[in-house]
């Protein structure tokens, strides 16, 4: 499937021109900070503006419910796409040739 090997957070971000690896190919970390931060972010604030505001929740509660959301959601991520690189035997991004990637 398309989504997983090239998510859409991912292919926003090369429509666009920022150079990131396949998830398959990045860090551990890179995947943990780039999943964890957008999805934290973006699942914060739709909270905030859809279904919080009739809680009461503080600003301060929701902000630490969307730090963890996005920090359980990086961790389960970068665990997966790692599995997914070692299941499939996927090399080292620098190990592939050049001249194999597409620009």
């Amino acid at each position: 499937m398309k989504s997983n090997y090239a998510p859409p957070l991912f292919r926003i971000l090369w429509r666009i021109g920022v150079h990131v690896r396949p998830p398959h190919f990045a860090s551990f970390s890179a995947n943990f900070l780039l999943t964890g931060a957008w999805f934290g972010v973006v699942w914060g604030a739709l909270m905030w503006l859809l279904v919080w505001p009739g809680t009461g929740k503080s600003s301060l509660v929701a902000a630490i419910t969307a730090l963890v959301s996005g920090v359980s959601f990086g961790l389960c991520m970068a665990l997966y796409y790692r599995h997914g690189a070692r299941k499939y035997k996927l090399p080292e991004w620098s190990q592939i040739p050049q001249e194999k990637l597409v620009r």
